[in-house]
């Protein structure tokens, strides 16, 4: 009897999965014509909202009915910079030590980018009919920080400079950023004096930037929001790494350079001696940084001082913005950017 029960017990178990599956494959065909009636009457409702663009403007329209607008026809949004390659691999020699290598830091490439241009490398040491047919291809330049202030990287940068303010006399309007050496390279150019710069303490070091002026319309600083610029005054937003610059006192007793350059924020060294951070053209698209914008944003390493807050990521973009926002209404476009 107790076996029976076993038994009985055994049956009811092992018998379960099979009426289950005996149902289920009993109304396969019902639940198979329900789905595909759904699905086909879904789809038929699909096929009747699907418009193409063009087929029905409303789909374009934004929630309060008015329509997103086309880009503005006269403005061009595909601008190009063009970025001088520095000597050597960019590592201390670490990659390789050949004399005919050069680079160009991502960090300067990423800052470009992120405010919506594109890069053209302008490679120091290619022949000069190359560097200038880049040259009539882009619509700026930007000189990078590093060591070189002799040689043949000296002579190209100089000729560029001559080239860019050529531009602009002519009324193309060519702008150029100079950071950390490229500035140093500015005022070399426009001095006419290799000895024009003066020793810092100041690598590896986050700082303020004390203003010069409170009035920025047309300058860097113009579309910078007014919390940012104080923040900037107050808190070590600007990373510096560099061991020469040139003073107020200097830049303002040199004719070419304080006829040139107008003085927008200055900073001190390690020993609380002043030196020009930053400097803007008076009639030309140019401006010079002590300072390096792009590594707030694009560098890292353990060794360096590089400030990654959120108020210094807004610096970045904001001197990243001012660069690139001008190129929006130049019309310097070559069969490379179109």
């Amino acid at each position: 009897m107790s076996g029976g029960k076993r038994e009985r017990a055994h049956c009811t178990l092992s018998c379960k999965p099979q009426m289950v599956a005996s149902n289920i494959a009993h109304f396969l065909p019902f639940l198979y014509a329900v789905v595909l009636a759904l699905w086909m009457n879904g789809s038929s409702a699909k096929a009747q909202s699907l418009v193409l663009p063009g087929q029905n403007d409303t789909i374009f329209q934004s929630s309060d009915g008015s329509s997103c607008p086309s880009p503005d026809p006269s403005l061009y949004y595909r601008p190009v910079i063009g970025i001088l390659s520095h000597p050597g691999d960019g590592l201390n020699g670490r990659v390789t030590n050949a004399t005919n290598v050069s680079n160009i830091p991502a960090s300067y490439v990423k800052f470009v980018e992120s405010a919506g241009a594109r890069v053209i490398p302008i490679i120091y040491n290619e022949p000069e009919d190359i560097i200038i047919k880049k040259l009539n291809m882009v619509n700026g330049v930007l000189f990078t920080g590093g060591w070189a202030k002799t040689g043949l990287y000296y002579d190209v940068a100089k000729k560029i400079f001559e080239i860019v303010l050529a531009k602009n006399d002519a009324g193309d309007h060519f702008p150029l950023y100079g950071m950390a050496l490229g500035f140093e390279l500015l005022t070399m150019f426009i001095s006419q004096n290799n000895d024009i710069l003066e020793k810092f303490d100041i690598k590896n070091q986050a700082s303020t930037l004390q203003f010069s002026t409170t009035d920025f319309n047309g300058t860097l600083f113009q579309s910078f929001p007014p919390d940012l610029l104080a923040k900037m005054s107050t808190e070590c937003l600007a990373m510096h790494n560099s061991k020469y610059g040139i003073s107020p006192a200097r830049l303002q007793a040199d004719n070419a350079l304080s006829s040139f350059f107008n003085i927008l924020t200055t900073s001190t060294d390690t020993n609380n001696v002043d030196f020009v951070s930053t400097a803007q053209a008076y009639n030309y698209p140019v401006v010079g940084f002590q300072w390096i914008p792009s590594r707030n944003a694009f560098e890292w390493g353990y060794n360096y001082a590089i400030p990654h807050t959120e108020d210094t990521i807004r610096v970045t973009q904001q001197t990243a913005n001012y660069f690139i926002r001008s190129l929006l209404l130049d019309f310097n476009v070559s069969d490379l950017c179109v």
